[in-house]
């Protein structure tokens, strides 16, 4: 990779360091190196660098249009559902028997998969052969749990249900290679992913998650869709706290 050197002499007139300009976009220092050494960032990076530098993209990084880009999003989409509950459990259960490396999941409690007995045995299974396990529930004393209770018109019902599903999935969180942590985000999005497959379920305001859009997403190499919302997991998971071990087998 050659040397972008309209990257580097833009970060020169600048003044800023690479420490200030990782902060700002939410990465690593060393990332930066990366992309000054020649490596392409995703194109969210480079209108929101080129915004901090005052510099055009385009010359920064004269590669690509924007229909290519799309082009590229659209081929990491493998299905949409309108309403999550067209999908049945069996997407869910095939999602996670298909993971060799990694299992992640963001919700708030996903009780609803929680109480299948198909899903819990899976879980168990690539637990137990070395699949690494995250799982993100939102914080019962936080605040965003209370609001979305509220934005629902259920009250405490989804706190009862984060508790509930830890319950459930007591068994599998005993397991080694399982981490649980819990949240106080807002959840714009509840994240399924096994290795190179996402299920995304979108949230919409005032409604349950099952009377949302379900994407179904396969990762491409410089694809930006799939790698979005894996950004967003790893910067949940970077600010929740650990799930308080007495909780585990409450």
């Amino acid at each position: 990779m050659a040397v972008n050197e309209r990257l580097r002499a833009a970060i020169l007139r600048s003044g800023r360091s690479l420490d200030q300009l990782a902060h700002d976009l939410g990465v690593d220092p060393k990332t930066i190196e990366r992309w000054i050494s020649g490596r392409i960032p995703y194109k969210r990076h480079q209108y929101a660098l080129g915004d901090l530098l005052s510099a055009d993209p385009a010359y920064l990084w004269p590669t690509g249009s924007p229909a290519e880009a799309s082009g590229l999003a659209m081929a990491e989409v493998l299905a949409v559902y309108p309403i999550r509950s067209m999908a049945g459990n069996d997407l869910w259960r095939d999602l996670f028997a298909s993971a060799d490396s990694e299992i992640d999941v963001l919700v708030y409690a996903g009780f609803w998969l929680s109480e299948d007995p198909g899903i819990r045995k899976v879980l168990a299974k690539k637990a137990s052969s070395g699949v690494r396990l995250r799982f993100l529930f939102g914080d019962t004393g936080g605040a965003q749990v209370s609001q979305r209770g509220a934005d629902e018109g259920i009250g405490a019902a989804i706190a009862a249900k984060i508790e509930n599903t830890i319950h459930n999935y007591r068994e599998v969180i005993k397991l080694p290679g399982v981490e649980v942590r819990l949240h106080d985000t807002v959840l714009y999005n509840s994240i399924y992913q096994a290795d190179q497959e996402m299920l995304v379920n979108t949230h919409l305001y005032g409604l349950p998650g099952h009377m949302t859009p379900l994407l179904r997403l396969h990762r491409l190499p410089e694809g930006e869709f799939f790698a979005g919302y894996r950004e967003s997991f790893e910067r949940v998971w970077a600010g929740a706290k650990p799930l308080d071990r007495s909780q585990e087998v409450a």
